[in-house]
């Protein structure tokens, strides 16, 4: 049986997954108005991923015995200068995550409920995961700078890469 402040905690993190999927969607519109359909399709799936991170935190929720709440979100930004500042975006906002993932974990040490700090381990490790892609795409995209031709052959490897759930064909 889940404590109502981890029960709580768990329902902030499935806003905040919640947003995350939301703001990774509008990230992905606004890509493929820009013609830039590989990372487009690449957000799209980014977008998934994030609304199934939602879905297993619910689905938790509710198996312990909580009451999972699906939550009202705002309107994501919608504007962005360059596909480096969509990258910069998603990095900022998963490290916000991961603090806010950690802030979960802390918690379910202090109320000493191990299972739910079990099951919070997965969120944990993805967070290094979702760091680092973003820190290498980062990377990439100084290293193309201003080159056309370069951004379209990063453009194309992240449609390679962008099958699953949601991710648009070539």
């Amino acid at each position: 049986m889940l404590s109502k402040k981890i029960e709580a905690a768990l329902n902030g993190q499935v806003a905040i997954e919640a947003a995350s999927s939301q703001a990774y969607l509008a990230m992905a519109s606004w890509a493929e108005n820009q013609g830039l359909s590989g990372t487009a399709a690449f957000l799209y799936r980014h977008s998934d991923e994030e609304r199934v991170h939602m879905l297993k935190l619910i689905k938790f929720i509710n198996e312990r015995g909580g009451h999972a709440v699906v939550p009202a979100l705002k309107q994501p930004s919608t504007k962005f200068r360059s596909i480096t500042d969509i990258f910069q975006s998603l990095l900022e906002h998963e490290t916000k995550v991961t603090n806010e993932i950690n802030g979960v974990v802390d918690l379910c040490l202090k109320e000493k409920d191990y299972t739910t700090h079990n099951f919070m381990q997965w969120y944990v490790s993805e967070q290094i995961e979702e760091e680092a892609l973003a820190r290498t795409l980062i990377d990439k995209l100084n290293l193309i700078g201003n080159d056309k031709g370069g951004l379209y052959l990063f453009d194309r490897d992240l449609e390679g890469t962008a099958g699953g759930p949601g991710a648009t064909a070539a």
